[in-house]
Protein backbone atom coordinates (compact mmCIF):
# COMPACT_ATOMS: atom_id res chain seq x y z
CA UNK A 1 0.00 0.00 0.00
CA UNK A 2 1.49 3.33 -0.46
CA UNK A 3 1.89 6.18 1.81
CA UNK A 4 -1.29 8.66 1.63
CA UNK A 5 -0.41 11.36 3.96
CA UNK A 6 -3.84 13.08 3.53
CA UNK A 7 -5.79 10.26 5.30
CA UNK A 8 -3.03 9.98 7.77
CA UNK A 9 -3.22 14.10 8.71
CA UNK A 10 -7.38 13.00 8.61
CA UNK A 11 -7.28 10.20 10.84
CA UNK A 12 -4.95 12.48 13.69
CA UNK A 13 -7.00 15.34 13.45
CA UNK A 14 -10.27 13.63 13.81
CA UNK A 15 -9.21 11.30 16.99
CA UNK A 16 -7.44 14.44 18.78
CA UNK A 17 -8.43 14.71 22.25
CA UNK A 18 -9.00 17.79 23.93
CA UNK A 19 -5.75 17.72 25.98
CA UNK A 20 -3.04 14.58 26.36
CA UNK A 21 -4.23 11.30 27.47
CA UNK A 22 -0.72 10.16 27.45
CA UNK A 23 -1.12 8.04 24.06
CA UNK A 24 1.27 10.15 21.29
CA UNK A 25 2.67 6.87 20.26
CA UNK A 26 -0.78 4.79 19.80
CA UNK A 27 -2.56 8.15 18.01
CA UNK A 28 0.20 8.87 15.87
CA UNK A 29 1.08 5.66 14.79
CA UNK A 30 -2.59 4.81 14.05
CA UNK A 31 -2.74 7.45 11.82
CA UNK A 32 0.62 6.78 9.97
CA UNK A 33 -1.18 3.50 9.80
CA UNK A 34 -4.71 5.10 8.40
CA UNK A 35 -2.58 6.66 5.67
CA UNK A 36 -0.92 3.11 4.27
CA UNK A 37 2.38 2.64 6.42
CA UNK A 38 2.73 -0.35 8.89
CA UNK A 39 4.92 0.19 11.50
CA UNK A 40 6.75 -1.95 14.08
CA UNK A 41 4.95 -1.49 17.61
CA UNK A 42 6.81 0.10 20.38
CA UNK A 43 6.56 -0.13 23.96
CA UNK A 44 7.81 4.08 23.74
CA UNK A 45 6.88 6.69 21.62
CA UNK A 46 11.01 7.67 21.80
CA UNK A 47 11.57 4.39 19.86
CA UNK A 48 9.46 4.55 17.24
CA UNK A 49 12.81 6.22 14.79
CA UNK A 50 13.71 2.83 13.97
CA UNK A 51 10.09 1.74 12.90
CA UNK A 52 9.98 4.70 11.09
CA UNK A 53 12.98 4.12 8.96
CA UNK A 54 11.90 0.46 8.35
CA UNK A 55 9.07 1.57 6.86
CA UNK A 56 10.64 4.10 4.29
CA UNK A 57 10.83 7.16 5.93
CA UNK A 58 13.85 9.58 5.80
CA UNK A 59 15.50 10.49 9.29
CA UNK A 60 16.18 14.53 9.77
CA UNK A 61 18.54 15.37 12.57
CA UNK A 62 16.94 19.18 12.61
CA UNK A 63 13.83 21.00 9.81
CA UNK A 64 14.09 19.45 6.98
CA UNK A 65 15.41 21.61 3.95
CA UNK A 66 12.30 24.09 2.93
CA UNK A 67 10.51 23.48 7.09
CA UNK A 68 8.19 20.71 7.89
CA UNK A 69 5.39 19.69 5.80
CA UNK A 70 2.23 17.70 6.45
CA UNK A 71 2.69 14.14 7.44
CA UNK A 72 6.42 14.98 8.91
CA UNK A 73 6.39 12.90 12.42
CA UNK A 74 8.66 13.76 15.30
CA UNK A 75 10.23 11.63 17.71
CA UNK A 76 11.18 13.47 21.15
CA UNK A 77 13.16 11.88 23.56
CA UNK A 78 12.30 12.10 27.17
CA UNK A 79 13.18 15.40 28.67
CA UNK A 80 13.32 13.84 32.55
CA UNK A 81 12.52 10.65 34.37
CA UNK A 82 8.96 11.48 34.90
CA UNK A 83 8.28 11.32 31.03
CA UNK A 84 10.06 8.33 30.25
CA UNK A 85 8.52 7.10 26.94
CA UNK A 86 9.19 10.68 25.73
CA UNK A 87 6.99 11.81 22.73
CA UNK A 88 5.71 11.64 18.57
CA UNK A 89 3.56 13.98 16.99
CA UNK A 90 2.63 14.27 13.13
CA UNK A 91 2.63 17.86 11.56
CA UNK A 92 -1.08 18.66 10.16
CA UNK A 93 0.34 21.31 7.60
CA UNK A 94 -0.63 24.14 9.97
CA UNK A 95 -0.07 22.37 13.78
CA UNK A 96 1.64 19.68 15.50
CA UNK A 97 -0.58 16.98 16.65
CA UNK A 98 -0.28 13.66 18.97
CA UNK A 99 -3.27 12.25 20.95
CA UNK A 100 -4.19 16.09 21.25
CA UNK A 101 -3.75 19.57 18.95
CA UNK A 102 -0.64 21.07 19.95
CA UNK A 103 0.23 24.92 20.60
CA UNK A 104 3.41 24.57 18.70
CA UNK A 105 6.25 22.48 18.43
CA UNK A 106 6.93 21.10 22.68
CA UNK A 107 4.22 19.30 23.62
CA UNK A 108 4.55 20.95 27.23
CA UNK A 109 6.25 22.91 29.59
CA UNK A 110 8.68 20.77 30.33
CA UNK A 111 9.54 19.52 26.71
CA UNK A 112 9.98 23.65 26.08
CA UNK A 113 12.37 24.27 29.23
CA UNK A 114 14.27 21.25 28.14
CA UNK A 115 14.31 20.97 24.73
CA UNK A 116 15.51 17.33 24.32
CA UNK A 117 17.14 16.16 21.36
CA UNK A 118 14.37 14.94 18.64
CA UNK A 119 14.47 13.62 14.78
CA UNK A 120 11.85 13.95 11.84
CA UNK A 121 10.69 11.62 9.86
CA UNK A 122 9.52 12.19 5.98
CA UNK A 123 8.15 9.46 3.86
CA UNK A 124 9.56 11.45 0.73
Amino acid sequence: MTWDVNKAVTHLKNHAEPSSKGYCGKYVREAIEAGGIRLIRKNSAKDYGSSLKTAGFTEYSSVPPGGYEAGDVAVIQKPDDQHEHGHMQMYSGAQWISDFKQQDFWPGSIYTEKTPSYKIYRME
